[in-house]
């Protein structure tokens, strides 16, 4: 069983912080961008842009390639977001936009990945039901009062492997299509390389 390691004691070059993430294109993540617009607020950077479907923690660094696999073996078809709802959780005040109406095919791509991880020994922290959500800001004293101006429409069509980094950057490892290299061949924008441990 390969475990994570304990949230507070990260032994440094040895093991990384992860977590899987939908990942938005530069125009998804330009529209979620503007519905921060109304929320008051720690903002997120808009690089950090980002709907969570299970995170790791601190994990061995050396169980990364077992990740990447998990990831490889998921298979969905495209997904069509529409983001049209603010929501706020008031520990730790966290103000969010989600949707009112969630994919199926979303709620059983979050419940794959999350048997994929336990059958492989991680611990998903998923915190109760699965919310899916992209968060806005921190220390929002509420949510904004009102719904987003316009929806923003997000088709997903890959599952992320993300690295958080000491400095508080979030990196993607080695992108993959969700439904796995189709027969018309490999991605049309070739993947980013594996990063060495941070240091």
């Amino acid at each position: 069983m390969i475990a994570n390691e304990p949230e507070g004691r990260p032994n440094a070059g040895t093991t990384r912080k992860l977590f899987f993430a939908l990942w938005p294109d530069e125009a998804a993540r330009a529209a979620l961008t503007a519905l921060q617009a109304p929320v008051a607020g720690r903002r997120t950077p808009p690089a950090k842009l980002h709907l969570t479907l299970a995170f790791l923690g601190q994990v061995p660094a050396d169980a990364v390639p077992a990740l990447l696999a998990i990831r490889d073996r998921l298979a969905v078809p495209p997904l069509r977001l529409v983001i049209d709802c603010y929501g706020y959780f008031a520990r730790p005040r966290i103000a969010w936009a989600g949707m009112t109406q969630v994919p199926a095919a979303l709620v059983a791509l979050h419940e794959e990945l999350v048997r994929e991880l336990e059958a492989a020994g991680f611990s998903a922290a998923t915190h109760g039901a699965f919310k899916p959500h992209v968060t806005l800001a921190r220390e929002a004293k509420q949510a904004p009062p009102e719904v987003p101006a316009a929806p923003v429409e997000w088709t997903v069509d890959r599952a992320v492997l993300v690295e958080s980094l000491p400095d508080g950057r979030y990196v993607p490892l080695e992108r993959q299509p969700v439904s796995a290299i189709t027969p018309a061949g490999p991605l049309a924008d070739p993947p980013a390389p594996l990063l060495p441990p941070a240091s």
